[in-house]
């Protein structure tokens, strides 16, 4: 079984927004409360200092919403610093107004939850873990508030000792239940996005089938014609004259079309198309190779076989045939003279690498391909490599484009071997 591919999280910029969002309405309220300490209740603070702190991440904040303008997307690493920011500016705070006795100590946990729900395992315990850590030094570490309680070097205060454990199994559960939830979510939204685009491609996958159905039905009438009218042709001209070898070419094309068409009516047959055959696959790849070559006699190829023990088997059938040929044909497209065709194996799957010399993939169009009916063609449609990618996704396999270092386009076909 392949491994699973890692989660998408959530955008980090727009997580950045909304710390910045509750950043900025956590310390207006800290402000708030810091002035009803001291007028009201004569907190004894250094109030130089806390000004300081408080107005230091107001800086903090304003930084961060210019930093949000710039078209460089928020990573995780960024992100994880913005919140160990957070947690620097409450461990100054809490340091100077009672530490570990400031009831409002217990506020790490938002950051920790945070962290929890938007960044990565790893992450996540790293800014937990810091967490912890700055609530344990401020145990024994800090200016003290008479109105807050006594020192605790100088004396145990049980209160804030429990305070100090459940913290430590709140921060804990936190990352751990939050994440896991968080995760879930993630995996429901990344299945849900799968199924609709598997959906979607089948729709799309049958609209095309049925009007492929329809054209095969109508091109019998012609194709007859055409054979008929170069049949006649033929015998009006010598063999070995160069009317004659195009003549022959032209009937050798048209007896090709009415050869698929007529493969493509008896394998219409649902029971057949569910049963694929299983082929040795350098004989399959060959075969494909010199059906390609009969509509394709102006193409210039190598294939390479990978010498190894062992012979892989695959199971195909007329739609695979025909999803190989579309590359190939492709490639030919981009330049008929040097087509490399190579076929190699691991224990799990066959690859199959297709290389053109041509001009290679737009960089605007290249993460499109496959997905919508987009081409790289001037005269194309897409259909051709829609159907190829759905085909072969449906053998589970895949097909990757990619632009040569040395020029030209590599098409890398993976499909699983037959047990």
């Amino acid at each position: 079984m392949p491994a699973a591919l890692p989660l998408p999280l959530s955008t980090p910029n727009r997580n950045l927004v909304r710390l910045t969002f509750v950043r900025g309405i956590t310390w207006t309220g800290f402000l708030i409360a810091i002035v009803v300490g001291i007028e009201l209740l004569g907190f004894a603070l250094d109030v130089p200092a806390v000004i300081a702190v408080i107005v230091a991440m107001g800086l903090i904040n304003i930084a961060t919403w210019w930093r949000l303008g710039r078209p460089r997307d928020v990573s995780h690493q960024e992100y994880l610093l913005h919140l160990m920011l957070d947690v620097a500016g409450l461990s100054l705070l809490f340091y100077f107004t009672g530490g570990a006795t400031n009831p409002f100590i217990t506020y790490y946990l938002v950051p920790v939850t945070i962290a929890a729900a938007t960044l990565p395992w790893r992450y996540a315990w790293i800014l937990a873990a810091t967490a912890m850590s700055a609530y344990s030094v401020l145990m024994v570490v800090y200016h003290p508030v008479p109105q807050l309680g006594s020192h605790y070097a100088s004396s145990v205060n049980l209160h804030v000792l429990g305070m100090w454990l459940n913290f430590f199994l709140s921060a804990g559960l936190v990352t751990f239940f939050i994440y896991k939830m968080a995760h879930a979510l993630r995996y429901r939204d990344q299945a849900l996005s799968r199924t609709r685009e598997t959906a979607l491609r089948s729709e799309q996958v049958l609209a095309v089938a049925t009007q492929a159905a329809g054209t095969a039905h109508e091109l019998g009438t012609p194709l007859s014609t055409m054979a008929v009218l170069l049949s006649e042709m033929k015998e009006e001209v010598a063999d070995d004259s160069p009317l004659g070898k195009d003549i022959r070419l032209l009937r050798d094309q048209v007896d090709t079309c009415k050869s698929r068409l007529r493969h493509l009516v008896e394998n219409a047959d649902r029971r057949r198309m569910a049963e694929p055959e299983v082929h040795d696959a350098e004989a399959w790849l060959k075969a494909v190779i010199d059906r390609w070559l009969v509509l394709r006699p102006d193409v210039t190829h190598r294939l390479n076989v990978t010498k190894r023990r062992g012979r892989p088997d695959i199971a195909v059938d007329t739609t695979l045939d025909q999803a190989l040929t579309n590359l190939l044909n492709n490639a030919a497209d981009a330049r008929p003279d040097d087509v490399e065709i190579s076929l190699d194996w691991t224990p799990e799957q066959v690859v199959i690498d297709i290389r053109d010399h041509g001009p290679g993939i737009p960089m605007s169009i290249a993460d499109q391909l496959g997905d919508t009916f987009v081409s790289t063609k001037s005269k194309g449609l897409g259909i051709g490599l829609f159907l190829t990618h759905a085909t072969i996704n449906r053998f589970g396999g895949g097909v990757s484009l990619y632009n040569h270092s040395d020029g030209g386009t590599l098409t890398e076909v993976t499909l699983p071997r037959a047990s």
